[in-house]
């Protein structure tokens, strides 16, 4: 069964003028250089040796349209929801049976943080597992973000989104089946907000990252010292070398927002940044991330000249939390190489029927990108906790 018929969901493929990508190689011939950080390290940000490597891959190998042929073989579409024209993929499985499942990314992600467990998610009995496994997927893109269309008022934050997505999952025909909802970073926000709204059909939801405010949880005594500890060090961590991005999008995105539109290696440095800072490796990124998988998700900015809208999105979420009360079914994976973390029994303050909770040894932030096998795994588990 496709995506039902329906005059508010068009079909949609992705198709870049070739003039968008010889613009792209001039500008990057034709980019002024910085001096070299004076430091050995990433200490001032992304080393100049290490960007100008990226972007001569980029000039001289890199190849879109393989991208574009991967996005391509999926069902893809359009819906307009709020007045915000929303860009999704809805992958059915081949048994009617399977889970509806919404799958939220966040920033600097994509869709594409999705692309190595799409399948398996899918059509589970082709990697091992029991066809009860397998789920429906939706993919939506953020407001802002890739080609969903950048919003033009303001107010489209996470629990705005959160009830677009509720919107769409009725759209769709899961309302009546009942569904459940996943994501990390903006995409655990969203979830968090969707979990404490409750909207009809939603029977669960599960978080690969979770954002409290240890400062303040950390005043109600508890018995796990050692988890206290480690939330309070990620929260140094984060407040001492990479909350500058956090300040600059959620006050200034739209000045911050000329260099990312005008400079691909303005943009690609940004997000590169990222990639690098909050995956899980032992110092080289592309342990974790081919040079082709980041330049695919910088592509989806630059070609959708979204690094100003996808930054509005800070403007819009000032309360940076997925502290909100949840009362059905939870689940939780922590994966190491992640920006934030919040104890379980800070988590049970909030999330009133926490089902499954899991604290992984590799992985980090990107997680279904990184540690594809781990995250479906920690899907199934929570899955299972559910029947």
């Amino acid at each position: 069964m496709s995506t039902p018929p329906s005059p508010s969901i068009q079909p949609f493929q992705i198709s870049i003028p070739e003039s968008d990508l010889s613009d792209l190689q001039t500008r990057l011939r034709l980019t002024r250089w910085p001096d070299k950080e004076p430091v050995p390290d990433w200490s001032q940000g992304v080393p100049l040796t290490a960007i100008q490597d990226l972007c001569q891959y980029w000039q001289t190998t890199y190849s879109w349209r393989r991208c574009e042929a991967l996005l391509n073989t999926y069902p893809q579409f359009l819906t307009t929801i709020d007045g915000v024209q929303f860009y999704f993929l809805h992958i059915r499985s081949k048994h009617e049976a399977a889970l509806p499942m919404v799958l939220t990314h966040g920033w600097p992600g994509s869709i594409l943080e999705f692309r190595h467990v799409i399948d398996r998610l899918v059509a589970p009995e082709k990697y091992g597992r029991d066809a009860k496994d397998a789920f429906h997927l939706v993919i939506p893109a953020l407001p802002g973000h890739a080609f969903s269309s950048k919003p033009t008022e303001e107010g489209w934050d996470y629990h705005r989104t959160a009830r677009a997505w509720a919107e769409l999952m009725d759209r769709l025909g899961y309302a009546e089946s009942g569904w459940v909802a996943q994501g990390g970073d903006w995409g655990a926000h969203v979830v968090a907000s969707l979990g404490h709204q409750a909207p009809k059909g939603l029977r669960s939801v599960h978080m690969n990252s979770v954002f409290l405010e240890p400062r303040k949880e950390i005043q109600i005594p508890t018995e796990n010292e050692e988890g206290e500890e480690r939330a309070m060090h990620f929260q140094h961590v984060r407040d001492k070398g990479h909350c500058g991005y956090l300040i600059q999008q959620s006050t200034r995105p739209q000045t911050l927002g000329y260099g990312l539109a005008d400079s691909p290696v303005a943009q690609a440095a940004w997000i590169y940044e990222k990639l690098r800072d909050w995956s899980h490796h032992d110092g080289d990124v592309e342990t974790v991330f081919s040079k082709d998988e980041m330049l695919d998700t910088i592509m989806l900015y630059w070609l959708t000249n979204t690094g100003t809208s996808s930054g509005r999105y800070y403007w819009e979420c000032k309360v940076v939390t997925t502290g909100y009360s949840i009362d059905m079914p939870v689940g939780v994976s922590w994966f190491p190489g992640d920006t934030s973390y919040g104890p379980k029994e800070w988590c049970e303050r909030y999330y009133k029927n926490i089902v499954h909770w899991n604290e992984m040894d590799r992985g980090g932030h990107f997680a279904a990108w990184e540690v594809p096998d781990l995250f479906i795994a920690e899907i199934c588990e929570w899955r299972n906790k559910l029947r």
